[in-house]
């Protein structure tokens, strides 16, 4: 009764092919599975002077011995098969010799498509002794990010994840970035909804159960503002503030 009343508000209703099946969520939870457990195989090994390539290709031979498959290479002309961001870097980072120095804070993020399922995380990593300015920022974003998971519950909508997000950015000093956010998942790398870590309470599509999407917090020392490099993928800071992000998908 209530999600037909909220139809009759002109409320955004996710449509059926949003709603996944019991099988599919398995699907999709086996795949995640399989990335989180990547993400701990990076955990135990990255260190300074390691190279981002050598994170890529962690990555890619785990995922292949797994029978699973990348879903970053090549996707759009993305070269390689995990994103890793450093610093002052908001996204999509490119893996290359840039060797990890103490100090450095990263974002790997890892997608595997198992069994046609895909299974989206990333988590950030303090390679050696960061600054207290750093720590305290890959904290925040984490709280940022287990926030927004307490939003997600039967006819909340996107914008109460992205205000209450935003709002705790705000009170540590961030801001919380604007261009990129969440997004469904499960059947392919990238579905409705757009999930934003902004906004206001009561805005944006109602959640339904078995919809399932990310919750990827951005957020930045300095502006929210970014701007995208040559290479046509990786996002940094205009102000060359630090930047950090986790990303968990959840139904």
């Amino acid at each position: 009764m209530k999600l037909q009343e909220l139809k009759r508000k002109g409320y955004t209703i996710p449509g059926r092919n949003l709603i996944k099946t019991a099988e599919q969520i398995e699907g999709i939870r086996r795949a995640c599975a399989l990335s989180n457990e990547i993400l701990d195989i990076i955990d135990e090994r990255i260190c300074p002077g390691m190279t981002t390539n050598e994170i890529n290709q962690i990555v890619h031979e785990y995922t292949i011995k797994k029978g699973a498959y990348p879903a970053c290479l090549n996707y759009n002309g993305f070269p390689k098969s995990v994103c890793t961001s450093i610093n002052n870097v908001i996204c999509h980072g490119i893996p290359d010799e840039t060797v990890l120095k103490a100090g450095d804070i990263i974002n790997v993020d890892v997608t595997s498509v198992l069994d046609g399922f895909y299974g989206d995380t990333s988590r950030m990593f303090i390679v050696g002794e960061a600054s207290l300015e750093a720590q305290k920022l890959v904290e925040v974003t984490l709280e940022c990010l287990n926030l927004g998971i307490e939003q997600v519950k039967p006819f909340n909508r996107t914008g109460d994840i992205g205000y209450t997000i935003e709002q705790y950015a705000k009170k540590h000093g961030y801001s919380a970035v604007r261009e990129f956010g969440g997004h469904g998942v499960g059947l392919k790398f990238h579905e409705d909804p757009w999930v934003p870590h902004y906004g206001k309470r009561e805005s944006g599509m109602v959640l339904v159960p078995n919809m399932v999407f990310t919750i990827e917090p951005m957020i930045n020392i300095g502006t929210h503002r970014c701007r995208i490099l040559g290479d046509g993928w990786t996002a940094v800071t205009v102000d060359g503030s630090l930047s950090a992000q986790w990303e968990h998908t959840v139904r």
